[in-house]
């Protein structure tokens, strides 16, 4: 009987051994998870609850091109506008302030899709000077091929270091574009591109620079990226027609890209600028 009673009793201590290090493995496993998610909060942007996009106040019977192939709003102010960089070589930009541009959006830089290295563009810095000694002014975009929101704060801070010295008097953008199936940025999903968008304009603007994101009707009509979730920065749509029919507002319009502009040889992207109501 007193082995028995023994037995059980060992064995009870067995038991209960082993269920306090299960319980100590949980706290810990939880413990860790917890500090993970912590961390996670530090450094990716949190999901917004969606905003409702606003109206686009323009109907198509707004616009009208004029002869010299710019796009005149006919019911609001508008500003001509181009954006460049090395693919139009040397620019005479006294001509192209003579034609009646009255801003210019600069490329800065690049990510490569094949390798995801950073480069600066070869005119990015002649093209700023160039401007302002024509009295134009100017905004800039980098073109980026992320995959990460670390990628994405890598572009913003390398964008950053190349204005170092530089004012703008508009947006510094985001020009995320998919490359195709072979490029690097094939499988990003929306989530993740929305929380790259995010990251690059909170960058800019913590260092004192307006953002804005550029996109086409396809990303936000085939969730390529979470539009609704951006409202706090500015739209550049790319839609290239002579009529501007997109249903939500916009901040720049970028209606074509095989422009013509003196000073600039060969084709050039033609934006309208329509500064919304305060």
């Amino acid at each position: 009987m007193k082995q028995k009673t023994r037995l059980y009793i060992e064995l009870g201590l067995g038991l209960l051994v082993g269920l306090t290090a299960l319980v100590l493995l949980a706290v810990a496993l939880v413990q860790s998870a917890l500090k993970e998610a912590a961390a996670a909060e530090t450094t990716q942007p949190t999901t917004q609850e969606a905003a409702v996009l606003p109206a686009n106040p323009y109907g198509p019977e707004d616009f009208r091109v004029e002869e010299n192939g710019y796009i005149t709003c006919l019911t609001g102010e508008a500003l001509h506008g181009i954006d460049v960089s090395e693919w139009q070589g040397d620019i005479d930009w006294q001509q192209v302030k003579a034609s009646g541009v009255e801003f210019a959006i600069i490329r800065l830089g690049y990510r490569r899709s094949e390798t995801g290295g950073l480069c600066t563009d070869e005119k990015a810095m002649a093209n700023l000077q160039g401007a302002a000694e024509a009295g134009i002014p100017t905004g800039a975009y980098f073109f980026s091929q992320a995959v990460s929101t670390k990628e994405a704060l890598e572009e913003a801070e390398y964008a950053l270091s190349l204005l170092e010295g530089y004012t703008l008097s508009y947006p510094l953008i985001y020009d995320w574009e998919y490359l195709g199936e072979d490029a690097r940025t094939a499988d990003v999903d929306a989530r993740t591109l929305t929380d790259c968008i995010k990251t690059f304009c909170g960058r800019v603007e913590e260092a004192g620079f307006e953002s804005m994101i550029y996109f086409n009707p396809h990303f936000h009509e085939n969730e390529v990226l979470y539009l609704e979730e951006l409202t706090d920065y500015r739209f550049w749509l790319a839609m290239y027609d002579t009529q501007m029919d997109y249903p939500y507002q916009i901040d720049m319009w970028q209606y074509s890209c095989t422009g013509s502009v003196p000073g600039i040889t060969g084709d050039v992207d033609l934006n309208l600028y329509l500064p919304r109501e305060q």
